[in-house]
């Protein structure tokens, strides 16, 4: 032991004359402890060889960020080399900015501004009945098995307006992995003056969620600090209002830019299990696989919470991540209005459970408004509210459960999963009874006999 700690101080003072660089950040795994990890760090103070930021996995205690002004590969090959460290990998940046989900023709819904009721709020009513809700019969399936939702939807996204009124009355605090304090809100990242005007016409605002508003609001949020500003409340709406019952929890891992760490992500999935989420939401994709990643979805899954993800937005068979982690994640494709594959939407089985509709999708937006949105993004949540709604009828369900469940759905040919998303026959699958609507019944007389043997 003396000599490999020996061996780790020869390397560190050999690389101590190179110039000082941006601290890299790695994601590590350990058994030393925090109390261990810091012991390591600090343990040739004059080398600031790495500082421990925050752990990423609650209680846990073996998971932990670091960053170190040494060039990351040697790092992560010192890390390899010292005894009590299971694993370490480069912290990822992904963004939601980019993909072929381009806006075409701003649905009708966008422009019906009539104030109706929907479960105790006061919303739009092209939100409430907008097409997309009739395709997947939203209503139908809340009215035949009387569900509305229950439990916590968690959202690992840019956060929410928590001040928007079809959403707060379901709205949890959340938490800002950002900037690593309480409240899950995308608000903090505005700066400006909330817009104001008519709202008679719409605009592309941004191409991460490739969404329209009014002009108003466009003016305003049409730069690169908003690329994705409105994500992660829009996606929450989509869930509202499948499931309108079901509590909100906005776990803020993305800025309004689009950008967000994997580190973020892990410890956003790892703080929704250790406080009661029973369903994750993840409208976002990454192209390489995370060891932690994987990890931190196999944790959910043992932990009974149903998770599902968007498959991406490049038109093409790829494979993504976390959709490709299947068994534990329900990778969801977008599809229009007329069931077909949107042209944007990635595919196949590798990534592909099943798929929902993503086109022109009217969802709540900041500043108390509405939006449209293209993009596996808005698909996903679809899927998430499912979750919601089939734990109203068996609280035990779990990923695999929710899976088999959904997979009852519309057929639409190759490298489209199980179909498109259809809430009665999911609802069905669990609670045949409920549903049932023959109209006519058998009965025997009498009902029993007996017979001499």
């Amino acid at each position: 032991m003396k000599l490999r700690w020996l061996w780790v101080a020869l390397l560190l003072c050999g690389l101590c004359s190179t110039p000082a660089r941006a601290d890299n950040r790695a994601i590590v795994r350990t058994t030393l402890g925090l109390q261990g990890l810091q012991a390591f760090c600090n343990g040739l103070p004059l080398l600031q060889n790495c500082t421990v930021v925050t752990g990423l996995d609650g209680s846990l205690n073996q998971l932990f960020l670091l960053t170190t002004p040494l060039d990351l590969t040697t790092f992560l090959n010192l890390l390899g080399n010292t005894v009590g460290i299971v694993n370490a990998e480069a912290d990822q940046l992904l963004s939601l900015v980019g993909g072929l989900n381009l806006v075409t023709t701003p649905p009708a819904g966008l422009s019906d501004t009539t104030l109706v009721s929907y479960s105790g709020s006061t919303v739009w009513d092209g939100y409430v009945n907008q097409p997309a809700a009739g395709i997947v019969r939203v209503s139908e399936a809340q009215t035949t098995f009387k569900v509305l939702g229950t439990g916590i939807v968690a959202d690992i996204d840019t956060g929410v307006d928590p001040n928007h009124p079809a959403l707060k009355p379901a709205l949890l605090p959340g938490y800002d992995f950002t900037r690593n304090q309480p409240g899950g809100s995308e608000m903090t990242d505005y700066t400006g003056t909330p817009p104001s005007g008519s709202t008679s016409n719409v605009a592309q605002v941004n191409q991460s969620t490739a969404a329209v508003l009014d002009q108003s609001t466009a003016a305003v949020l049409d730069n690169s600090q908003y690329a994705a500003f409105g994500h992660g409340t829009m996606v929450m709406g989509i869930i509202h209002l499948v499931a309108p019952q079901a509590q909100l929890l906005p776990l803020k891992a993305f800025s309004s830019d689009g950008s967000g760490y994997l580190s973020n992500i892990l410890h956003a999935v790892y703080y929704g299990v250790q406080n009661g989420a029973n369903v994750i939401n993840m409208s976002f994709d990454m192209k390489s696989n995370s060891m932690e990643f994987s990890k931190a979805i196999t944790y959910a899954n043992q932990n009974s919470v149903i998770c599902a993800a968007s498959a991406g937005n490049d038109g093409v068979q790829e494979i993504v991540y976390p959709a490709a982690y299947q068994g534990d994640v329900m990778g969801v494709a977008s599809t229009s209005n007329a069931d077909t594959r949107s042209s944007f939407s990635n595919y196949g089985d590798g990534i592909v459970w099943v798929a929902a509709p993503g086109e022109g999708i009217v969802s709540t937006y900041p500043f108390g408004t509405y939006a449209a949105g293209w993009g596996t993004s808005f698909s996903a949540p679809f899927v998430s509210g499912a979750g919601a709604l089939l734990l109203n009828l068996d609280p035990t369900t779990n990923e695999s459960k929710a899976a088999a469940a959904v997979a009852h759905a519309v057929p639409l040919g190759a490298g489209m999963g199980n179909g498109r998303l259809d809430l009665v026959q999911a609802l069905q699958s669990v609670s045949p009874a409920a549903g049932n609507t023959a109209d006519f019944s058998v009965s025997m007389s009498p009902s029993g006999n007996t017979v001499n043997p």
